[in-house]
């Protein structure tokens, strides 16, 4: 995970190499920190890397242009493309979407706190997309039954979106909610986000690009080109560096998440003081948390507040520059489904393709 976000986080190869060597092995029998570094490994790593730190061009299926770069997880990392690629991009076109994975608690926070940070990056707007079928999700229905109308559910489930609304707008930037439309979506159910939204004070718009392709996203782009044309954006960042790492951390689960108290375990707190006690107590911090819930806690859906987060260990990431909190049962290790989407991709001898969508 490590490695992956120094490559995200890397501006070019020299940047690249510097990083891999602060990557902290090991600590020696004094609790030196032993680096890729010290063990002459860095520059092989580097070779390894050097075709991989350059973005991938793509296309999508209406020819535009896509830099596809980067796969850091952000329950467990900062779960964003490279700065190499956004900045690739930003020379080449006039705006520039990019993606932070999972939720605004977990992606967009990272994002804002750490790529940007970084990165020197100063974003416009933000485009927070939902589903009908994840608020009525949040607001308790089944999975098996999301395709029903319920707009009651979506109701109570609402409120997990409108945190997500507030949480955005307190870096100072603007945002439009795209309601990434489904098939089983009903007119009550899209009117009453809509309606929601309006009472927030933002814009939002259906998308239906996936039905439509680019046809299907031009509301969401005019209404996005207004608003970044008519609501200037005044960035900033959740917390600055020189609070404590326990104190970057509280800020983050009582500012984004809405909870309470955090515990620190002993180990938690004993790893605390030996990070700062090396002298990366002003490093921004990375939250491992379920991307299920707002909390650390999966099964609490829709809002919840004033919860009891708890912080079990905390890792350093030199090399990345970030400091990793692990909370609640996350895997640090990613793995597939049972059945792989890549078990239903084929190709027959005439060169047509199956199973992508």
């Amino acid at each position: 995970s490590e490695v992956m976000a120094i490559l995200c986080l890397s501006s070019d190869l020299a940047d690249l190499k510097e990083r891999l060597g602060r990557i902290i092995a090991a600590y020696d029998l004094d609790g030196r920190p032993i680096t890729a570094k010290d063990l002459g490994v860095h520059g092989a790593m580097t070779l390894l890397l050097k075709d991989a730190i350059k973005p991938n061009l793509v296309q999508t299926l209406e020819n535009t242009p896509c830099l596809i770069h980067g796969g850091p997880f952000a329950n467990i990392a900062h779960g964003c493309s490279s700065l190499k690629a956004t900045r690739l991009a930003l020379k080449l076109a006039d705006y520039v979407v990019t993606e932070a994975g999972f939720g605004a608690d977990l992606g967009a926070e990272k994002f804002f706190d750490i790529k940007c940070r970084y990165g020197n990056l100063n974003p416009d707007a933000v485009v927070l997309v939902t589903t009908v079928r994840a608020l009525k999700y949040n607001g308790g229905v089944k999975k098996e039954e999301l395709t029903r109308e319920d707009v009651g559910a979506l109701e109570r489930g609402i409120v997990n979106l409108q945190k997500h609304i507030e949480n955005v707008k307190k870096f100072g930037v603007p945002v439009i909610v795209a309601i990434n439309h489904f098939s089983s979506d009903t007119g009550q159910e899209i009117a009453l986000i809509k309606d929601k939204c309006a009472q927030w004070g933002v814009e939002a718009a259906v998308t239906n690009v996936f039905a439509e392709g680019g046809e299907g996203g031009i509301e969401l782009a005019q209404k996005l080109c207004e608003i970044i044309s008519g609501h200037p954006s005044s960035f900033k960042p959740l917390y600055g560096l020189e609070l404590t790492i326990k104190e970057k951390i509280e800020t983050i689960n009582r500012e984004i998440y809405g909870g309470g108290d955090v515990i620190f375990t002993d180990k938690a707190q004993k790893e605390i003081k030996q990070i700062e006690s090396l002298g990366y107590g002003n490093l921004p911090v990375c939250m491992a948390k379920t991307q299920y819930s707002l909390s650390d806690n999966p099964a609490l859906l829709g809002r919840p507040e004033g919860f009891t987060l708890t912080v079990k260990e905390v890792r350093l990431s030199a090399g990345a520059g970030f400091v990793v909190a692990l909370t609640g049962e996350i895997m640090t290790m990613p793995g597939l489904p049972k059945v792989p989407g890549a078990n239903k991709i084929d190709i027959d001898e005439s060169g047509r393709i199956t199973g992508l969508f």
